[in-house]
């Protein structure tokens, strides 16, 4: 790739992105840090079944995908998008340092659970909406300025996911987590210093005083946050009802708004809904990364990679999720540099199209994996990971990676907002269930590899059915397409 300039027309611009890049960057850092060690977390220092594990790596996940509609609400008509993100930053801060002295606390470890899951809430929705706001305006600048903030987000993971492993094999859990909360630190200092390059940056709130009932509003609420969120991660039973209300709840929302627009926004709507439930779909083998491939690598893959003879460089289970990272950032501008070809010919791909694509990719991934696995004896290689990552990174940028594009393109400006919170409600959906899908492989008797066999052969049918669905929804699909053109 092209060496990266930080899109500006002016030099105060240019520092304004600077200062949301760099703490963006540092809270990716501490979040996908505590993501690679938090399933081994679970299972080696707790001592929880992989079963136990999964479901609150399941509800866990959910909720970091629930809070942002909230966090979102609260920055656009309480706090402001500023002072909304540097709450959820210190709040994030505050979860890391907890799991970092939680060591065999159930109790502490719910509690910094449940504040990072709010913390991610107020943190994520506002920082985006904060680089938006400083190139207001400028199409061509936001797009430039969203490819780089992209691309800080997997820099910041994929340090990250590299090293808390490492440091959880040979300090504990406890430095990993701790190392996450630095990062946070970093980023809050570095915004401390540089704050003054935000000034006049944001929206109405963002630029005068705190509002005294506005701030007691949101302390209460993220305290009741904190505690619903605590009662789900530690109830199961709780955390199912929970996400199947959420899904009803949605499909009720879909219907009723869909009911009230117009006949001529039907259409899009119509191909909006579809194409939001297929990155739904994808989300379900996401999770996988997070959960079963976690553990498969764990208990089932060599961590040291060799060509013939010599051996290069050992990696523990964690680390293997940094692949996805990698992958993504050596795809991009591939895809991105694809994509400006085949669109000046003319011949550029529906979102649909793509889509499908991405499930070919999910299939070919998912059988590699599989098939490595029914081979296998002894460990698995860890070059079969990288490939079976490769397929299924790609895939994302096809599919979920997709999924803003698909509201921005086929739903009304003045309906953004509820699309956009009901895609994060429906990737939390996936995630969860995604998580009860990984245990199929803690039911497997076997040792090693052998346990993972029928989970991974099950999920590459289920890719393979879903990529067959897709591909056959695809004339309905370019249907409705042209009907929003016409």
């Amino acid at each position: 790739m092209t060496a990266l300039t930080l899109p500006a027309r002016n030099a105060t611009r240019r520092q304004s992105f600077t200062v949301v890049l760099a703490i963006e960057l540092w809270e990716r850092f501490g979040f996908y840090g505590m993501q690679a060690v938090l399933t081994i977390y679970l299972v080696s220092r707790l001592g929880l079944q992989d079963y136990d594990a999964n479901l609150m790596i399941g509800a866990f996940s959910a909720m970091t995908y629930v809070t942002p509609v909230l966090g979102g609400m609260v920055g656009d008509r309480l706090l402001g998008s500023r002072r909304s993100m540097v709450g959820g930053a210190v709040a994030l801060a505050l979860g890391y340092m907890m799991l970092g002295i939680a060591d065999q606390s159930r109790t502490l470890l719910y509690l910094a659970m449940a504040v990072i899951a709010t913390g991610n809430g107020l943190f994520k929705p506002n920082a985006g909406n904060l680089v938006r706001r400083i190139y207001e305006g400028d199409d061509a600048e936001v797009d430039a300025a969203f490819t780089i903030y992209y691309m800080s987000v997997n820099v910041g993971s994929t340090v990250s996911m590299l090293l808390t492993p490492w440091l959880q094999d040979r300090y504990g859990p406890g430095a990993a987590f701790m190392a996450c909360a630095l990062g946070l630190v970093l980023g809050l200092i570095y915004y401390a210093w540089r704050a003054p390059w935000l000034k006049g940056v944001g929206g109405h709130l963002d630029l005068v005083p705190v509002n005294r009932r506005a701030l007691a509003l949101v302390s209460g609420g993220a305290v009741a946050c904190v505690a619903v969120t605590i009662v789900i991660l530690s109830n199961a039973a709780l955390a199912r009802l929970s996400i199947w209300l959420a899904a009803a709840g949605i499909a009720i929302g879909w219907i009723a708004l869909y009911r009230r627009i117009p006949g001529r926004e039907r259409p899009g709507l119509r191909l909006a809904y579809l194409l939001c439930l297929e990155t739904m779909i994808y989300a379900l083998f996401y999770q996988q990364q997070q959960t079963s491939l976690t553990l498969f690598a764990l208990r089932a893959v060599d961590g040291d990679f060799r060509i013939g003879p010599m051996r290069l460089f050992h990696w523990s289970a964690g680390q293997f999720q940094a692949l996805n990272s990698l992958w993504i950032m050596a795809a991009s501008p591939v895809l991105a540099s694809l994509y400006d070809r085949l669109g000046q010919r003319g011949r550029d791909l529906s979102l649909a199209n793509k889509m499908a694509i991405g499930f070919s990719l999910v299939v070919f991934g998912f059988f590699i994996w599989w098939r490595a696995a029914a081979a296998a004896v002894g460990l698995v290689s860890p070059w079969v990971m990288v490939v079976g990552y490769g397929f299924t990174s790609v895939a994302e940028l096809l599919t979920m990676g997709l999924g803003l594009a698909v509201i921005a393109r086929y739903v009304p400006a003045r309906l953004s907002g509820f699309m956009m919170g009901s895609l994060y409600l429906v990737w939390a959906l996936a995630m969860y269930v995604g998580s009860v899908i990984a245990n199929i492989a803690t039911a497997t008797p076997g040792h090693g590899a052998t346990a993972y066999v029928e989970l991974l052969r099950d999920l590459f049918f289920l890719a393979l059915a879903a990529f067959a669905a897709v591909v056959a929804l695809l004339p309905i699909a370019a249907k409705w397409a042209r009907q929003c053109e016409e």
